[in-house]
């Protein structure tokens, strides 16, 4: 803990010249704390205080420099952190969400270097709930497909194109850091079109062996979603805004290649002598919310989920739907409250493994049956 304050004490020391002589440094955050109720886990139900579920808690610094012509320079750092204990997020890094500096052009776009966001969350996630408006509760099963952020890329190049008439896009490439040039790389893209209340986006991204290494693109604790030897995802969403509503859709298609098992729930074994070749999503969620006043809204999503469970003892499909509601009012323009549901059903095949058992994101831990329900009444500010 010594170390961490010293860290941030000299950081805030180091910048505090150029905030006056360079453009601009603006230090931000916010804090999302509440109380959770979960059904189901192991038979019981568990009363808790929990940190960042519509929107991780955090706080960073970002800023920018003129160099001329149109180009600056630009960096981030953002770290994240629970507020119910006060320790690091992310695996316990000290800017685990963001770390970057790079260029930025008007006319060309902006290529930035460090540990940041794929391109799945940069276009794609907007058209979900959980990824726009909702947060953790809503994730698709085990974040699947990482709309929610459950990891970031390490040793990452990003480019990010200027906004043509409406029309962004870009990709990102994460090196291995390894002798193995293909060990724990991540590369990905996408794009976005918005026109008036139109939103349109898709994107790809794949990893090979990601979380295989400590060094690599995918860290290997703290926010893996799966340990496998290959991940990849694709998928496109749509939504459309019109007075005080928004509506939405999203498709995502998640191949992870013989996986060994997930950051949320653990190993994924299957029955004895069996080997687990390739485990297969295919999300469909369907979305909306409306705004009945500008400091209140109340937002819906369902969620559909097949699974392909391809072992050398044969095929099964399970399936998950998922169902989320929300209730958000501000009581000033950085504070709000908000009250969340989200409940997750289990079916389909049996695999003999954890996956037949329903789990909400964010929830204290497997439900013992197929069913499980997570409710939240929180508060967050803004700063």
């Amino acid at each position: 803990m010594k170390n961490h304050i010293s860290t941030t004490a000299l950081l805030f020391t180091t910048i505090s010249v150029p905030v006056f002589a360079q453009n601009s440094v603006t230090l931000y955050g916010l804090i999302d704390e509440g109380f959770n109720y979960t059904s189901n886990v192991g038979g019981h139900n568990v009363y808790e205080l929990k940190s960042g579920y519509a929107q991780g808690s955090r706080w960073g610094l970002r800023g920018s420099e003129d160099l001329g012509g149109g180009l600056k320079a630009v960096f981030r750092l953002e770290n994240g952190f629970n507020a119910t204990n006060g320790k690091l997020g992310q695996g316990g890094l000290e800017f685990g969400r963001q770390a970057y500096v790079g260029v930025s052009d008007s006319r060309f776009g902006a290529v930035t270097l460090g540990r940041q966001y794929d391109s799945l969350v940069d276009y794609l996630a907007q058209t979900t709930a959980n990824g726009n408006w909702a947060g953790y509760l809503f994730s698709h099963p085990y974040d699947n497909d990482n709309t929610d952020n459950t990891f970031r890329v390490n040793n990452t190049i990003k480019y990010t194109s200027p906004d043509f008439a409406g029309l962004q896009f870009g990709g990102t490439y994460s090196f291995s850091n390894d002798t193995n040039f293909a060990n724990n790389r991540q590369y990905s893209f996408g794009a976005q079109y918005a026109n008036g209340g139109l939103l349109l986006a898709a994107a790809y991204l794949q990893a090979n062996n990601p979380s295989s290494n400590a060094g690599g693109a995918i860290n290997n604790g703290g926010d893996e979603n799966f340990l496998a030897s290959r991940l990849r995802v694709f998928g496109a969403g749509i939504n459309y805004t019109f007075g005080s509503a928004a509506l939405g859709f999203a498709y995502t298609n998640t191949n992870v290649s013989q996986p060994l098992s997930s950051g949320y729930v653990g190993a994924i074994t299957p029955l004895a002598g069996a080997t687990l070749s390739s485990l297969k999503f295919d999300n469909f969620e369907v979305n909306a919310k409306y705004q009945f006043t500008p400091a209140f809204f109340v937002g819906g999503q369902y969620v559909y989920t097949r699974t392909s469970f391809n072992a050398s003892s044969g095929k099964r499909h399970p399936n998950y739907q998922s169902v989320g509601l929300m209730a958000d009012y501000n009581l000033s323009k950085r504070t709000d409250v908000y009250l969340q549901g989200a409940y997750q059903h289990a079916g389909g095949d049996r695999t003999g493994t954890v996956l037949d058992y329903a789990y909400v994101p964010g929830a204290d831990g497997v439900s013992s049956t197929g069913n499980q329900l997570v409710v939240r009444a929180a508060i967050r500010h803004k700063f």
